[in-house]
């Protein structure tokens, strides 16, 4: 898989874009001023269900710092390579719609990425209202029940009924974590002197998977789906 990775150290982000075996275009962003990671995922639509647009899904979710490795630590993100570290999914229940308007408030990055719709957790949601992010950013999906208690979309008897809809994606390589090396001390002769601090000297890369689970007002909004 060939992927784009760039790191902008003036607005302090990582920008991860490849396309999936099915055709979809993901884009990935880790913005650290703002500390949120951005998913959106461009999906072709089925001619043979009369889709002919492409669907847009965008997730945001809170960045944690030992989540990726800052732009300003990367050395060249153009370096293709195999990821080191091979990690599993992250199941992420995207219960909470978010305010398309309003959204620039959470990362500037928002308004160029997603135009359709933008989900969020529940948990994440809470944490920016308590940063002082106004309630109207945020409305809970499905209010008569809790997307849980929904049936997933495939099982669905009624194409037309409210579902839970499953999106997964893999980024197969990005820069997680910092490496640490030692180096032994010398003394003013050259030889060797004990060891000095650990400092860091590279960046490990690894992949990991994500799986969105969220509500669709019915089952026609989560084709992909279908099977799986």
């Amino acid at each position: 898989m060939e992927e784009t990775l760039e790191a902008d150290s003036d607005k302090d982000s990582i920008t991860l874009e490849f396309k999936q075996e099915d055709g979809a275009l993901i884009t990935f962003v880790a913005d650290f001023k703002q500390d949120v990671k951005i998913f959106r995922s461009l999906i072709l639509g089925e001619p043979e269900c009369g889709q002919s647009q492409v669907q847009a899904l965008c997730f945001i979710t809170r960045l944690n710092h030992n989540d990726i490795v800052p732009s300003l630590s990367m050395g060249n993100p153009h370096v293709i390579r195999v990821a080191e570290e091979r990690q599993g999914v992250e199941e992420l229940t995207m219960n909470v719609a978010v305010n398309l308007s309003r959204a620039w408030q959470l990362s500037a990055h928002i308004p160029s990425m997603c135009s359709e719709a933008l989900y969020t957790t529940e948990a994440d949601a809470k944490h920016w209202l308590d940063r002082g992010v106004e309630g109207s950013m945020f409305e809970m999906l499905s209010q008569t029940m809790r997307v849980s208690d929904l049936r997933a979309c495939p099982s669905s008897p009624d194409a037309w009924q409210p579902c839970t809809c499953s999106y997964g994606l893999r980024l197969e390589w990005y820069p997680c974590l910092p490496k640490y090396c030692r180096e032994r001390r010398r003394n003013t002769a050259g030889n060797a002197a004990g060891n000095a601090g650990p400092h860091k000297c590279a960046v490990k890369s690894c992949s990991k998977g994500y799986r969105f689970t969220y509500y669709v007002a019915h089952r026609q909004l989560c084709l992909w789906d279908e099977g799986t």
